[in-house]
């Protein structure tokens, strides 16, 4: 067996490895909210946000202010996302595979669960 069929299937069994784990722990989410709670996201690694909260008080921050507002959280919500990824997979993928998570953007990050109220301090 050469060298590229080793690779080869390295990259099967880790794809292997990953998808047993994702199976048994579900879709990685990421969660962030505003300093004063009123714009919350939640979103998958790398994508866009799967769900929005807006507080009725935000309303008052104008369009501009609440759209910046949005993305500034929805960013945050895709880097924490990126993270719980990262730690998550760190079970069952070898170091090559963490470092090209790491090289793509999937940095492991802090492992925080301050999101700022009850409903994002649910399950994942």
């Amino acid at each position: 067996m050469d060298e590229a069929e080793r690779a080869a299937l390295r990259v099967a069994e880790t794809g292997r490895r990953v998808e047993e784990h994702l199976a048994r722990t579900g879709p990685v989410r990421g969660r962030a909210s505003s300093p004063d709670g009123a714009v919350s996201v939640v979103a998958a690694p790398g994508g866009a946000p799967q769900e929005v909260r807006v507080s009725p008080a935000a309303i008052a921050m104008g369009p501009r202010a609440l759209a910046d507002e949005i993305v500034r959280v929805a960013a945050a919500a895709s880097r924490d996302a990126a993270g719980r990824a990262h730690r998550s997979l760190e079970r069952v993928a070898d170091p090559a595979t963490l470092r090209a998570l790491a090289e793509l953007g999937f940095e492991p990050g802090p492992d925080t669960d301050d999101f700022g109220g009850p409903y994002l301090r649910g399950p994942r």
